[in-house]
């Protein structure tokens, strides 16, 4: 999965596959996290985002996860 950086304060890079829907997030404390049932749209929502942190607590962290890193 590509990373692509991003300006955040708690993100530092994102992925993410739209075939199996699974978004990778890698935060600055170092933890590299992977969320499954991430949609197209919410994706795009926190790549355009003005607070990349605020989007993802709010729309993100609910999906399952799993720690990778």
């Amino acid at each position: 999965m590509n990373l692509i950086s991003v300006v955040s304060s708690d993100l530092s890079a994102v992925g993410y596959e739209p075939s199996t829907q699974q978004l990778e997030i890698v935060f600055h404390s170092g933890g590299v996290y992977l969320y499954s049932g991430v949609s197209p749209s919410e994706y795009q929502g926190l790549m355009s985002a003005g607070s990349k942190g605020r989007y993802f607590h709010a729309f993100i962290k609910p999906h399952p996860y799993t720690r990778i890193g």
